[in-house]
């Protein structure tokens, strides 16, 4: 079927959700998010696009962004593209990293901007992931409150007051109002429970204990370790459930 044209946003503005293909875990420890970041911040300056939020969750990204000089599918072929080849120098594997076409939504109104603003940064309280959305630490949500890095914050904060002070406060206070609009999300945003990948990794590989993988010849056991992963498990998940070492399973 072909594909179907994306909405155009009048304001310029969109809600998008990049994320690994086949389910993958995309941001697998520290550095990868801070490269991440550090590859947005970067052709944020030859492309001219604005970010007024992000939220990176594991498996898939979040992002709030207004379109600038360079379109952005462009702008985002850009960023997959070094990204991924970082990614696979640093793991040792090769392919495509990222689903073919990123997921994008129209942002038309100051209304609708601030309630996607607002999912964004709620998507770690809502998936368990804190009690408090200070406490993550891959989202926009403490460069509101702080410093900004990498987001253009004074047309958000705007919105609430031209004074900052006022309007962080108003900011802070309008993050712990439920959000009960739904926006674009993926079907996926949940952490997979030990007690689930246990089950998971024991009927795939028809098994009675999680490590018995490890007496697989490697190549049974790769192809096993790769559908495991394209269940949604994460690689640290199925390291510490099977004993079998994180740089194996990057690789499978």
């Amino acid at each position: 079927m072909p594909r179907v044209a994306r909405a155009k946003s009048k304001t310029g503005i969109y809600h998008m959700i990049l994320r690994g293909i086949n389910r993958q875990i995309i941001f697998e420890d520290k550095e990868d998010s801070i490269k991440f970041l550090q590859t947005f911040k970067e052709y944020k300056e030859k492309s001219e696009y604005e970010i007024y939020a992000y939220c990176l969750m594991g498996n898939h990204a979040h992002i709030l962004i207004k379109e600038g000089k360079e379109e952005l599918g462009t702008a985002m072929r850009r960023i997959g593209a070094s990204y991924v080849y970082w990614y696979n120098w640093k793991y040792e594997r090769t392919g495509h990293l990222f689903q073919d076409r990123y997921k994008s939504e129209a942002v038309e109104d100051d209304k609708y901007l601030l309630t996607v603003l607002r999912y964004i940064h709620q998507n770690p309280l809502k998936a368990g992931l804190v009690k408090d959305i200070k406490e993550y630490k891959w989202s926009s949500y403490n460069e509101y409150i702080n410093k900004s890095k990498i987001i253009d914050s004074d047309f958000i904060l705007d919105l609430f007051n031209r004074d900052r002070e006022k309007a962080k406060k108003l900011f802070e206070e309008f993050h712990k109002i439920e959000n009960n609009i739904q926006c674009l999300d993926i079907d996926e945003n949940r952490r997979i429970k030990d007690s689930e990948a246990i089950e998971i990794i024991k009927e795939i590989c028809n098994i009675a204990h999680c490590t018995d993988i490890q007496g697989f010849h490697k190549d049974v056991r790769n192809k096993y370790i790769k559908i495991i992963k394209e269940k949604g498990l994460s690689t640290r998940q199925i390291a510490r459930l099977t004993g079998i070492s994180r740089h194996i399973i990057l690789k499978a």
